[in-house]
């Protein structure tokens, strides 16, 4: 051992007073903060673990000391950041010399590959049950249910969790009789309307919007194609582990379509800079949005966060980032300067990247993100955490390098022990307002663990293997579920929430009886006030409203420009469009009662709602007012509400009441 070493060492040791050390308060901390990063559970250099006493073996305590205490920068450690206190390496010779104690109990963190979402889906047997109904028995086990709902504010809520908008009356009528939850949920899962619902939620995951984003924000050409390919996709009950292949790779696919083309578009949504200031690294940039989606969205995992340097906190690594980059860089993005161009199959337009060569370029490991620094070659593979042998990537046809089609057979195949759970999740959290892990794009290391893992994967099993991948499906069986169906006062698995704003705004147009059913095409645009046009250089032009019929679409179909946000949408909590966003934030702030009781479209739906009132209640206030809560809210009114509305009218229009009515907390939440 070098002289030098003792020299240090004796040194530290004669100048400072023996001292009493404590491991779990001294030692693991100072561990924990200089050591573990590179030798705990997410590394091991040297093969040496520092994250449990346990682990500490005695032959390497010498060592360990000496590489502390070393003054050539070659050896020290930890190799970053200031060396050791003089008082920190006493303390941990202090504690060898005691002969190096721990708890006895002290636990061993588990490595990465033992992480819960990284093992393959099992599907664990029923729990003992009081209910027949699988869902029932893993949640109560033998207790019994919590009570029901009413029926009728379970058919209010049924129909807005399918298709965001209120039963009509002669739908409640309907009900009333048969009181067949099951078969309104059938009649729903059928309906045009569903789609237009659901796509919403997974547009959302895909960071959609109309236009680019940046200083010109320019609209993207027929990107309403992928809008529509998502809506028509559910509504078909296209399963799943196919939708994955379409988006990724539809253009790959040995049976492709026109649909299947515009299904990449999902690849081209982001945001696009039409003239930077540094092109190589706008490349990047474009690709990093490609890999941090399909990442977040397929797989919830932030392998973008590998872009730089290995993740801090979750087992991938650079390598496995730009292995997946390297299955994306092949494809170019139709442009000419300034103009985005899109890419003409068969006849139609599709808003696509293109593949122009069967040839792959190289792809290297960018040394700290920097374009200009390139490291090692790599090839196109999956995170290696998830895998015991890597996919096969297929050979290059004619046309391309079908490196996307060979990583999105993995990503949808069973093999994969992610989608399916993220996908089960993603539709508990839209139906019980948080999903059963709460982190529904981060099913990595530092993501919340499941409330009820042993549902969560028997859901996905079935998903997989006797649902084959239909959501529709799994729907269904959430929905029948004495679970889904309780009363939420007794329920602690669901969250009250408010209505996303698309319901809330479509929900005053089916009220109000102006709604337009017209479906897909071109986005339209509603009336904006002028106010939020004063900061654009082009007030004049930069936004055309569509005339009211054609405004009074269904809020999907509402054009979402990234740099003018419709101001109903945004003060009502828009997802973000910029990256992925796994759930709506649910804001409370004045700007939203003051848009919701004040602006200009509530107002338009109260005279509306009154209009509709007059023609079909007469003019008897109490037939208005019964009519206004049947049709809004799902209900008659209780008779104090009606003796306060009674009196409200006699001071006040009919239009005020609508407004009123338009704006209950009742009439913005699920019940």
């Amino acid at each position: 051992m070098p002289s030098a070493f003792f020299a240090v060492l004796g040194a530290y040791a004669f100048a400072l007073p023996v001292m009493a050390v404590d491991y779990v308060k001294d030692i693991k901390p100072l561990l924990k903060e200089r050591c573990i990063s590179c030798h705990g559970t997410m590394k091991q250099k040297g093969d040496l673990r520092l994250d449990a006493g346990a682990l500490i073996q005695k032959d390497v305590h010498h060592d360990l000391l000496e590489r502390i205490a070393s003054t050539d920068e070659d050896e020290r450690m930890p190799p970053e950041g200031k060396r050791l206190s003089a008082e920190q390496i006493e303390m941990l010779r202090q504690w060898i010399a005691d002969g190096a104690p721990f708890p006895k109990d002290e636990a061993i963190p588990k490595k990465p590959s033992e992480h819960w979402s990284f093992q393959p889906v099992q599907s664990p047997p029923l729990p003992a049950s009081a209910s027949t109904h699988p869902i029932d028995a893993f949640v109560f086990g033998k207790r019994n249910a919590a009570p029901q709902a009413n029926p009728l504010a379970l058919l209010r809520r049924v129909h807005l969790d399918l298709t965001g908008l209120p039963p009509t009356i002669q739908e409640q009528e309907r009900f009333a009789k048969s009181g067949d939850l099951n078969a309104v949920i059938d009649d729903l899962l059928t309906r045009p309307e569903y789609g237009e619902r659901w796509a919403r939620h997974w547009l959302d995951v895909v960071r959609y919007a109309d236009s680019n984003g940046y200083e010109r924000d320019a609209e993207k050409p027929f990107v309403w194609r992928y809008r529509d390919y998502v809506i028509d996709s559910l509504n078909q009950d296209k399963p799943f582990n196919r939708f994955v292949l379409e988006q990724l790779a539809g253009d790959e696919l040995p049976d492709r379509s026109l649909s299947s083309v515009i299904a990449t578009g999902f690849l081209r949504l982001g945001h696009w800079d039409d003239e930077p200031a540094d092109p190589a690294a706008d490349r990047y940039d474009q690709l990093d949005d490609i890999v941090s989606t399909t990442g977040q969205a397929f797989l919830g995992l932030t392998i973008g966060c590998a872009r730089c340097h290995d993740h801090k906190f979750e087992p991938l690594t650079t390598r496995d980032y730009y292995s997946l980059v390297a299955v994306f860089n092949p494809l170019k993005r139709p442009a000419k300067g300034r103009a985005e161009l899109t890419v003409p199959v068969d006849g139609a337009e599709v808003y696509a990247w293109s593949e122009p060569s069967a040839k792959a370029p190289e792809t290297h490991v960018l040394v700290r993100g920097s374009p200009t620094r390139f490291g090692d070659l790599v090839e196109p593979a999956v995170p290696a955490i998830l895998v015991k042998q890597q996919p096969s990537f297929p050979a290059p046809n004619d046309k391309t390098t079908q490196r996307r089609l060979g990583l999105a057979q993995w990503i949808a195949s069973e093999q994969n022990p992610l989608t399916a759970r993220v996908t089960v999740n993603r539709v508990w959290q839209q139906h019980f307002g948080q999903g059963l892990v709460t982190t529904a794009n981060d099913f990595g290391l530092m993501g919340a663990a499941p409330a009820q893992p042993e549902l969560l994967d028997w859901l996905s099993h079935w998903f997989m293997y006797d649902a084959g991948w239909s959501l529709k499906k799994l729907h269904r069986l959430i929905l029948t579920s004495q679970t889904w169906q309780m009363s939420k006062s007794t329920d602690s698995l669901m969250r009250y929430r408010r209505l996303e704003v698309e319901a809330i705004r479509d929900s005053m147009l089916a009220v109000s009886g102006l709604l337009n059913p017209k479906r897909f095409g071109p986005a339209m645009k509603p009336g904006i006030p002028k106010a939020a046009l004063e900061a654009n250089t082009d007030k004049e032009k930069v936004w055309q409203p569509s005339d009211e019929r054609e405004a009074s679409r269904r809020s999907i179909y509402a054009f979402i420009k990234r740099g003018l946000v419709i101001p109903m949408l945004e003060t009502l909590d828009l997802a973000d469009t910029v990256s992925s966003c796994p759930q709506r934030q649910v804001t409370t702030v004045a700007p939203q009662a003051l848009s919701l009781f004040n602006g200009e479209f509530v107002n338009q739906q109260a005279q509306h709602f009154a209009t509709r009132l007059r023609h079909e209640a007469g003019n008897d206030p109490e037939k208005q007012i019964t009519r206004a809560w049947k049709l809004a809210l799902c209900r008659n009114p209780s008779p104090d509400e009606l003796a306060k509305m009674r009196t409200f009218l006699q001071d006040q229009p009919l239009e005020q009441a609508c407004r009123v009515i338009l704006n209950l907390n009742e009439f913005v939440y699920p019940e």
